[in-house]
């Protein structure tokens, strides 16, 4: 689905105005040290204008939930309580982190139920732009507004507050009157094509917001997609942005890219250095309908007395793959329409006929729908490990790798990861191959999945182990 504001305007919601520059809650820390965050419904507008408020699921009342904000090398203790009618958990989303603190529901713990408390408790090694949301009925869950930004700062200065803003970009599904759609979730149309994909965008849970920035000085931006699977499609050099980072980990210098469109895909992290210049109000832009929809606007204002230098980040300690002694193993992506579906089997049984409508399973790893019984592939501690992953579907896939960070070896016509930066999420195109590589240093159970979150749900889930 394109998103384009004037179609969506003939609806007649009212008055548009623009809002203001969108911050977050603060976290209060409880006595023991953990933060508390409780999952738990809330009202919140969605759309501008005189329109009703939506009921999300949120973190603390509000989506995105508070960002977290923390130290590399820091504890993180978080008391969570599940004040929602379902079960759920929450996941640390690019965070190499102890296994069992990894929350993924039914692989790593159980899903907290209704009125319970799970307390996570785990450190963070790695500097960088990461976000937490819900790993229970993902697709229905962060679809409603189970998220929240984590960022890890660097030890060391780099950008100061005010230079240093976080981006949680979303799209929603609305109807007629500007409220999320819920009736639409689990649409099987949705699981079946490109995912659950939104009519409207916000920024940090606001529509059309502004920030204000002053004219040459150096400002990072950390964007993250949280969308069930929208795949934003933007130019940064639009605005002479350059990028400092992918997924979190930092380039050795700031890069300009050299091709566009830049695709930011479901999970997927960027953060972008900008330096305004006189007169250089520019906005974040959607490049994928007929023409560009702007759904953040910035400023420029003032001027500073001496530009300060800009900030160098330093690369985060993730172990290099050993290509030579590593173990090589194939993913085969199938199902979908306009595709290959192929032979699919779910739960021990291959589907046929009616058996795809009834289950929902639509989408396979090497003819396996969700979860198997037995782990795709199972490594020694420290092992390196080379993934080639052959998408032989009509869409493009996020595919995201827990408890690990991999450099892309190889992608089938494509040249857009020269310098091979780490990255925990990556997208696949629509018939095209893709080799990643990366040593297995972290014991226990992990997933692997498309961050499209209705294929995760309709089949594109496996598992492998480390000893």
């Amino acid at each position: 689905m394109r998103i384009n504001r004037r179609d969506f305007l003939k609806t007649s919601l009212g008055a548009a105005t623009l809002g203001t520059m969108p911050g977050f809650l603060s976290i209060s820390y409880a006595k023991d040290g953990f933060i508390e965050i409780r999952a738990m419904e809330a009202e919140q507008k969605l759309y501008l204008g005189d329109v009703p408020s939506s009921t999300l699921w949120t973190y603390n009342g509000t989506a995105p939930g508070p960002e977290i904000r923390v130290k590399q090398g820091d504890r993180v203790k978080v008391r969570f309580v599940n004040e929602l009618k379902e079960p759920t958990s929450i996941h640390w989303h690019g965070i190499r982190i102890a296994n069992d603190m990894d929350g993924v529901s039914g692989l790593t713990q159980d899903p907290v139920q209704p009125g319970e408390i799970f307390e996570y408790d785990f450190v963070v090694p790695d500097a960088g732009t990461y976000w937490y949301h819900a790993h229970n009925k993902s697709w229905n869950q962060v679809g409603r507004g189970l998220y929240g930004p984590l960022i890890v700062e660097e030890p060391y200065p780099t950008f100061d507050p005010d230079h240093d803003l976080t981006l949680v970009i979303d799209d929603w599904r609305l109807n007629q009157q500007g409220q999320l759609d819920e009736r639409s979730m689990g649409a099987m149309m949705d699981w079946s094509h490109g995912g659950r994909l939104g009519n409207w965008l916000t920024v940090n849970g606001q529509s059309m917001p502004d920030f204000e920035l002053t004219e040459g000085e150096a400002y990072r931006l950390r964007l993250i997609n949280v969308c069930n699977a929208r795949i934003l499609e933007m130019d940064p050099n639009r605005f002479d942005a350059k990028i400092l980072a992918y997924d979190g980990q930092p380039l050795a210098k700031p890069k300009v890219l050299t091709y566009q469109p830049f695709l930011l895909g479901s999970a997927q992290r960027v953060d972008l250095l900008v330096i305004p210049k006189a007169g250089g109000d520019f906005a974040l832009e959607e490049l994928s309908g007929r023409e560009p929809f702007p759904y953040a606007t910035f400023k420029v204002t003032g001027s500073s007395n001496s530009a300060a230098p800009i900030p160098v980040l330093k690369p985060n300690k993730i172990p290099e793959p050993n290509l030579d002694s590593a173990k090589h193993f194939k993913l085969h992506m199938t199902g979908g329409v306009m595709g290959r579906i192929d032979k699919i089997i779910y739960k021990g049984k291959e589907l046929e006929g009616q058996d795809f409508p009834r289950t929902k399973q639509f989408w396979a790893f090497n003819t396996i729908a969700n979860l198997a019984e037995d782990p795709f592939f199972a490594a020694n501690r420290d092992e390196t490990i080379v993934i080639e992953m052959i998408n032989d579907t009509a869409f493009a896939h996020a595919m995201h790798v827990h408890g690990h960070h991999f450099q892309i070896l190889e992608r089938e016509g494509s040249v857009v990861d020269e310098g091979r930066p780490w990255k925990d999420t990556f997208l696949i195109g629509p018939e095209q191959t893709t080799k990643i590589a990366f040593v297995a240093d972290n014991p226990g159970k992990w997933l692997i999945h498309c961050h499209m979150l209705e294929h995760a749900a309709s089949g594109m889930t496996t598992w492998f182990t480390v000893a």
